[in-house]
């Protein structure tokens, strides 16, 4: 059974850094591109990051640039967000999902295509 699982999520002060994971399994990681997206409360969801299943092309929104870094170690199906110098703006529900690409080294952030998604971390940014 395919399925994604987050965690890290927490309470962190501004100026902070907090370290997302996503687990996955069920499925191989040869065609699989991995996304982080959030959603604040009463916004719409938002893409943050996508990582390739090859690992060699990476995306950010342009909120992140520059704060956040996507990895993944396809031994362990794992990918992880660093997420640095945090901001409340940062504040929202983190989800990861899965999507299918013929090509190994493609990975959007747009939201159609990612067809499996995990439960969500919490991540609050407070003082």
């Amino acid at each position: 059974q395919l399925q994604l699982v987050e965690s890290g999520g927490g309470l962190v002060q501004p100026g902070g850094s907090l370290r997302l994971s996503c687990a996955t399994s069920g499925f191989t990681s040869d065609y699989y591109a991995i996304a982080w997206f959030r959603q604040a409360p009463g916004k719409e969801r938002e893409a943050v990051s996508c990582i390739s299943a090859s690992g060699t092309t990476t995306n950010y929104a342009d909120s992140v640039k520059g704060r956040f870094s996507i990895s993944r170690d396809n031994a362990k199906k794992t990918v992880v967000l660093q997420m640095n110098s945090l901001t409340p703006g940062d504040t929202a529900v983190y989800y990861c999902a899965q999507a299918y690409y013929t090509d190994s080294m493609v990975c959007t952030l747009r939201m159609f295509g990612y067809d499996y998604w995990g439960q969500g971390t919490q991540v609050t940014v407070s003082s």
